[in-house]
């Protein structure tokens, strides 16, 4: 049975940052969770170099990797899962986890069930807040404790930082910055 094309305006909301780093995506509602994976990737702006697992009530859903042996209880395959299992109407949520070590907690949210427009080539990156954190930086805390070390040009950290974020200042550092272009150029890639 064919699944009906809908258009899902969700909210991608990284979990405890304050302020809020969020992303608003228009996406098809036939895709599949491995599809929203890298959806999830390409707005918040990640490199896709860590494990990654989707949460929804009692389940866990995984990329296949055949190195990990069999799944543990309440695991299964996120290949072939449709979205539209999960996010079924507005506000159903759906978690997703992106480097177990740092912890990067994503809430997806859908916000709005659209008409199809068959102009518009999803996904959609149609607003967001804020720049992504750098990968390995120990999460939520690593990341408050980079964004006040690199605001202070006297904190003891700060040339440390800015040498392993590879920049030349503290000023080429900009926690607020977001483009929706950039997201949708990552997109049409």
């Amino acid at each position: 049975m064919s699944q009906k094309k809908q258009t899902y305006q969700i909210k991608i909301t990284l979990q405890w940052s304050k302020p809020p780093i969020w992303r608003r995506v228009l996406i098809d509602s036939r895709y599949h969770l491995d599809d929203l994976h890298v959806i999830i990737q390409e707005a918040m702006g990640w490199d896709n170099s860590h494990l990654h697992q989707f949460y929804h009530k009692q389940s866990t859903y995984v990329q296949y990797n055949p190195e990990f042996g069999e799944l543990w209880e309440g695991q299964e395959y996120e290949m072939g899962k449709p979205i539209s299992l999960f996010l079924k109407e507005e506000k159903d949520k759906l978690m997703y986890e992106y480097d177990m070590g740092d912890g990067w907690v994503h809430i997806i949210e859908l916000e709005k069930i659209l008409p199809t427009d068959k102009k518009l080539s999803l996904p959609i990156c149609t607003a967001g807040r804020r720049a992504c954190p750098p990968e390995d930086i120990g999460g939520i805390g690593g990341y408050d404790y980079l964004q006040q070390v690199m605001a202070d040009e006297t904190h003891e950290d700060h040339a440390n930082m800015l040498d392993w974020l590879g920049l030349d200042s503290g000023s080429d550092f900009d926690p607020a910055t977001f483009s929706k272009d950039e997201v949708n150029e990552r997109f049409a890639r």
